[in-house]
């Protein structure tokens, strides 16, 4: 078997945006996507959910600069290189700063959230990312080709 066939084995799966909100309680890490100049910007986070809405904390400029009901991107994933499937969700949103604001009983709840940085530092900024499209993908795998041993395929 060669890897075209493991490929035609393969599915690709829309997922339903329920399924997509199930899988995003699952991680902790995530990759954000702005605006930055003339060339996209993409940063790892820390996030929880909160309800719908994704929260992260940070200190970045850049993600804080992002914050002012800003069109970003944020997304998910878990793959398996050996199998060649995983999934993957995608949340466009728009970024809104909590902190500071005249909202505490939202910026309270952000802080019962929980989300705690990977990063040292005092990440003293949380941004809620208020989803207006939430898509997701998985691939699930086909029949994988047998094991490699020295002298040939078993």
């Amino acid at each position: 078997m060669t890897a075209q066939d493991s490929a035609r084995d393969r599915a690709l799966v829309v997922l339903p945006a329920d399924e997509c909100h199930t899988l995003l309680a699952t991680r902790q890490l995530g990759r954000i996507g702005l605006a930055d100049g003339a060339y996209p910007l993409i940063l790892p986070v820390n996030y929880v959910l909160d309800g719908d809405s994704v929260v992260i904390r940070t200190d970045s400029p850049k993600i804080t600069a992002a914050a002012d009901h800003t069109r970003v991107a944020f997304e998910v994933d878990d793959v398996d290189e050996r199998t060649r499937s995983g999934w993957s969700v995608l949340v466009q949103a728009l970024a809104e700063e909590v902190t500071g604001s005249d909202r505490e009983e939202l910026v309270e709840r952000q802080r019962r959230a929980g989300v705690t940085s990977w990063a040292p530092g005092e990440h003293g900024h949380w941004i809620r990312l208020v989803p207006k499209v939430v898509t997701g993908r998985r691939i699930i795998p086909g029949q994988l080709p047998p094991p490699f041993e020295a002298g040939g395929y078993l």
